[in-house]
């Protein structure tokens, strides 16, 4: 690990040694596919107690960590704030993507890691935010780009999101990972690859490295540069032995 994968890793830990010895709940800030792999891939004796991480929605991908005391149930009321942005005048909005969004935010000196996951729709975004940073959003982000926008509390439970997807039927040799990310993103074995060995690609938030690793139904797929998919099912096998596979993409 480089130096700063060390660093994260130790302070994971000693957020897990304070709960253990105070008996608290205590949370990371966001961490993203590379953190996340830091922690799933920390053998669980290192830590002092044990960890679930959240994102404000089922499918986040930017996810805080929360270290739990001991085996008992304790409340997980995560320091995360959903934050509408919306134009102030639609009529005379831009179309804002994701990036102009980020940008915007960033250019305020918050902090990468007190951010989660922006949802970006028609009209308007969702923004996954440390708690400590809704105020200061609330006043201060008035503009993304040329338009001038104002931000709104939205309630946790209410945020009923569920990501657009394609749904991609086709054949694969085998049900490796490199077969998968080929039909998901209608490119070659061999030019995906690449993006594998150079530690792009997340199976349900764990960097994999090497091409064949086993996909399992249901896995999520992230990839660096490219986006998301789910291998959903195998719907059957056909006489030459490939099998006839469905992927959501999401889009």
């Amino acid at each position: 690990m480089q130096k700063e994968e060390l660093m994260l890793q130790k302070r994971l830990i000693e957020l897990s040694k304070l709960a253990y010895q105070r008996g608290i709940v205590t949370y990371s800030d966001f961490l993203n596919l590379n953190e996340l792999n830091i922690l799933h891939t920390t053998p669980k004796s290192e830590f002092f107690s044990c960890y679930e991480t959240f994102g404000g929605y089922e499918f986040s991908e930017r996810q805080m960590a929360v270290f739990l005391p001991d085996a008992l149930c304790y409340e997980k009321n995560y320091p995360i704030s959903v934050l509408k942005i919306e134009p102030l005048q639609k009529k005379f909005s831009e179309k804002l993507s994701h990036r102009d969004y980020l940008g915007s935010i960033l250019n305020l000196g918050i902090e990468r890691c007190k951010l989660g996951d922006i949802l970006v729709e028609e009209d308007y975004a969702l923004l996954f935010a440390h708690k400590s940073m809704e105020q200061f959003l609330l006043e201060e982000l008035t503009r993304i780009r040329h338009t001038s926008v104002m931000v709104s509390v939205e309630e946790m439970q209410d945020v009923s999101y569920k990501p657009e997807v394609k749904e991609i039927n086709g054949t694969v040799s085998s049900l490796r990972l490199d077969s998968l990310l080929a039909l998901a993103f209608a490119s070659s074995r061999s030019k995906l690859v690449a993006y594998i060995e150079a530690g792009k690609v997340f199976v349900n938030g764990k960097l994999i490295t090497s091409n064949g690793y086993q996909m399992k139904e249901n896995d999520i797929v992230s990839v660096r540069g490219l986006g998301r998919f789910q291998y959903v099912e195998t719907l059957s096998q056909t006489k030459k032995g490939r099998y006839y596979v469905t992927i959501h993409l999401y889009i």
